[in-house]
């Protein structure tokens, strides 16, 4: 069984950074990509972040020059480090990871950015 299993989220106040982080059970480098989605009360999920098998990486535009995804194939985690963060950055954030014909999510850790 795959598992996915987030942490890193805190409290922050507006203009600090935190790094959450991502393990995995598997090989990272079996799925075809994973991710960052986040989730903010009465708003739809949304996507953060993705980095392909290949090391390919997507952002959202709200994010991007703020927000860097990366992996660590020793220890099978995939990071995303969070500079300046803003208010509207506060959100519960999920991993994800697809794999052919499947998709998986871990729990989810909490962001709070204080103004």
């Amino acid at each position: 069984q795959v598992q996915l299993v987030e942490s890193g989220g805190d409290l922050v106040q507006a203009g600090g950074s935190l790094r959450l982080s991502c393990a995995a059970s598997i090989s990272i480098f079996r799925f075809n990509v994973m991710g960052w989605f986040r989730q903010a009360p009465g708003k739809e999920r949304e996507l953060v972040a993705a980095i392909s098998g290949s090391g390919t990486t997507n952002y959202a535009d709200s994010v991007k020059g703020r927000f860097t995804i990366s992996r660590d194939s020793a220890k099978n985690t995939v990071s995303l480090q969070m500079n300046n963060l803003k208010p509207e950055d506060t959100a519960v954030y999920y991993c994800h990871s697809s794999l052919v014909g499947n998709d998986y999510w871990g729990q989810g850790t909490r962001v709070t950015v204080s103004s």
